[in-house]
């Protein structure tokens, strides 16, 4: 157990992951400090939440000299590491975690966790369904970490034999150093490199996930991946791999699809999981996905009747691929998710109907080439809105083609609904999916999926 009592912990960031660490130290004896570079009078809400703690508050920045008191900092996932406050706890030897780090650390129970570039919500929110439908009577299941519950919040409250689910952004990986029972990393494509600047920093945060793995620990991984494949030879323990091949007898434990149905093998032995007729996602990654849910149950000792149990009925998270309403004869859907070109990508190849495309929001580093080239071919209507549309449009320019899309310029989303309007036709598919962060215009993503299904019910 981390040794809380009497320490003096600088919380940095008085968001919902910085007030629930606030509270886990503070009921675990720390003095606390929370410093954050809103004002006192904006902090308002905050400071009322945690009133009964009795913190100090440091606001409008994050002064050097409250080090010289700090036993160890409490960070949010999105804390970068590279401000000066942190570079200079990290080179005075500070320990700094964050909720993931404590989590994995504090928390006894096998953990199932997973992460990816793209998938990871819709994953774990199925890992989550088949967890439930294998649970013992009065086992709980916890499902939560970068979706849900924030995890220091329900810590306490878990009991010996309860079921625990977690999503893990690269960002809450960057500092643990225990690993879960079961780990998997679904994919690793170019994404948050306005953050960790390479490549290499990305996966390292990413490989965090099982790189602390002992031989009774069981990782699972995408076999069509490179960069997930290749972390097989980190491994300790146990594999499930998955893929839509069905790979060579050298894979034990191996999820696939054979025709249309969804197989395990294990030493061998096939048994059927289900009909891809069964999964009521649209798009070929949604299939992957559920074969990645379906490795992890696995891998965690579900069985197929839990498996298939998860997959019924389930029509989605919001904000990925989300069916909003019809109008003007357009299917109009909210992926507001897709902050990545390689996100839109995929929710392109989940139609086949013409499409007007919302694209925009604020860069992440990333190319646009590849997208803006499968455009060409996909949509008739390209409508841009937010900071990264100059960008944008000149991918599409140099991607253009005899009769390729016509491109729309909005400041706003909510322009660029009122213009895909007035652009959609019968049959069509109109898509926000964006390509790039909300941060340019919305706290995230959810709010910006929010405003575009609000815009787009209000039509008339």
């Amino acid at each position: 157990m981390i040794d809380f009592d009497k320490k003096t912990v600088v919380v940095l960031g008085a968001a919902r992951q910085g007030l629930a660490l606030a509270k886990y130290a503070a009921h675990h004896g720390a003095h606390i400090i929370i410093t954050d570079q809103r004002s006192y009078e904006q902090l308002a809400d905050a400071r009322k939440s945690v009133s009964d703690l009795n913190p100090e508050w440091v606001c409008g920045g994050h002064p050097l000299a409250l080090l010289d008191r700090a036993d160890m900092l409490c960070v949010t996932a999105g804390a970068d590491l590279r401000i000066p406050f942190l570079q200079e706890a990290i080179r005075r030897n500070i320990p700094i975690w964050n909720d993931a780090a404590i989590f994995l650390h504090e928390v006894k129970n096998p953990i199932i966790a997973i992460t990816g570039s793209s998938g990871k919500t819709t994953t774990t929110t199925l890992v989550g369904r088949m967890a439930k439908a294998a649970a013992k009577p009065g086992q709980n299941v916890w499902v939560g970490g970068n979706i849900g519950f924030a995890l220091m919040s329900f810590i306490d409250d878990i009991e010996p034999d309860d079921l625990v689910v977690l999503e893990l952004s690269s960002f809450q990986l960057e500092l643990v150093k225990n690993s879960p029972h079961v780990a998997a990393i679904l994919n690793i494509t170019p994404n948050h490199l306005d953050r960790h600047e390479t490549m290499e920093n990305y996966t390292a945060a990413k490989v965090n996930i099982l790189r602390y793995q002992t031989e009774d620990d069981t990782a699972v991984l995408f076999r069509e991946n490179d960069l997930s494949w290749a972390q097989k030879k980190l491994l300790r323990g146990g594999l499930v791999s998955f893929g839509f091949e069905e790979p060579d007898l050298s894979e034990s434990r191996a999820v696939y699809l054979k025709g249309s149905e969804i197989i395990y093998r294990e030493n061998g032995v096939e048994t059927t999981i289900m009909d891809t007729s069964v999964i009521l996602l649209r798009g070929r990654h949604n299939v992957c996905n559920v074969m990645g849910a379906c490795a992890i149950a696995a891998a965690a000792g579900f069985g197929p009747d839990a498996m298939r149990a998860g997959v019924e009925g389930f029509t989605g998270v919001p904000h990925r691929l989300q069916w909003v309403r019809n109008y003007h004869g357009a299917a109009w859907y909210n992926d507001s998710i897709a902050t990545a070109p390689e996100r839109t990508m995929a929710a392109l190849h989940s139609f086949h109907e013409p499409l007007v495309l919302l694209l925009g929001g604020r860069d992440k580093h990333l190319p646009w080439d590849e997208l803006a080239a499968e455009i060409q071919h996909r949509a008739h209507s390209v409508v841009l809105f937010g900071e990264a549309a100059d960008l944008i449009e000149n991918a599409l320019e140099k991607a253009k083609i005899q009769n390729g899309p016509k491109v729309i310029r909005c400041e706003r989303l909510e322009d660029a609904v009122k213009a895909a309007a007035e652009e959609c036709r019968e049959g069509d598919v109109v898509l926000l999916s964006p390509g790039g962060t909300s941060y340019d215009a919305f706290v995230n993503f959810e709010e910006r999926g929010d405003r575009f299904t609000e815009w787009v019910k209000a039509l008339e």
